[in-house]
């Protein structure tokens, strides 16, 4: 049965983008440097149609077990925007991709088995949709961080995975905030550390 679950890229001090981000500064300002650790892999580099090289190490495992699993995204309007701008012309997500929005737009086919669909009916309906195209596989919360804190808000998150970096931003956008931590708790399941970044995966006890 298809999981929900969020993987996501912080710093030290919480955050997950910089400020001022837009589709001509992604993720903000110093934002990227959250994610220099995965562009150095070889699946990215691959998932970008980049080539063959890059890393083979743990890190690119690990990132090479995220991409393996996930059958949809769901995503903000924010977040596509952004993306929208920047990403090659075969998106590298190479499955469904949900959006979050309240603008009503035709799919948009990608290279790469990526297409873009946009929801209007809120989160539960994304989710239903997703799950519906996933198959066997999971379904990611891809963020940005309030659409990462709804699902959370909501209960549907299952497992949650910190990709922690040991830089410190100062400001941008916080991962945890505007959330109802009485609903759920988090169980560490396993954590992996290489040089540059330390891997957290969570269960995510959802209080009934």
């Amino acid at each position: 049965m298809s999981k929900v679950f969020v993987s996501v890229g912080i710093t030290l001090d919480g955050f997950m983008a910089g400020l001022n981000g837009g589709p001509q500064k992604p993720l903000g300002e110093g934002g990227l440097a959250i994610h220099e650790w995965v562009f150095k892999q070889q699946i990215f580099r691959q998932h970008l149609g980049w080539g063959n090289d890059g890393e083979t190490g743990k890190d690119n495992e690990i990132a090479k077990g995220i991409f393996d699993r996930i059958g949809a995204n769901i995503l903000g309007k924010n977040m596509f925007i952004e993306g929208e701008a920047n990403w090659p012309e075969d998106a590298p997500f190479h499955c469904p991709v949900f959006v979050l929005t309240h603008e009503t737009r035709e799919p948009w086919v990608r290279k790469g088995g990526t297409t873009f669909y946009f929801e209007n009916d809120g989160i539960y309906a994304a989710l239903e949709k997703a799950k519906a195209v996933a198959g066997d596989k999971d379904i990611r919360i891809s963020g940005g961080a309030k659409v990462i804190q709804q699902y959370l808000n909501a209960g549907l998150v299952e497992e949650f995975i910190i990709h922690q970096v040991p830089l410190l931003l100062g400001k941008g956008v916080r991962l945890f905030e505007n959330l109802d931590t009485d609903k759920y708790s988090f169980e560490i399941i396993e954590a992996i550390n290489s040089p540059e970044v330390t891997h957290i995966r969570y269960k995510v006890i959802n209080k009934k």
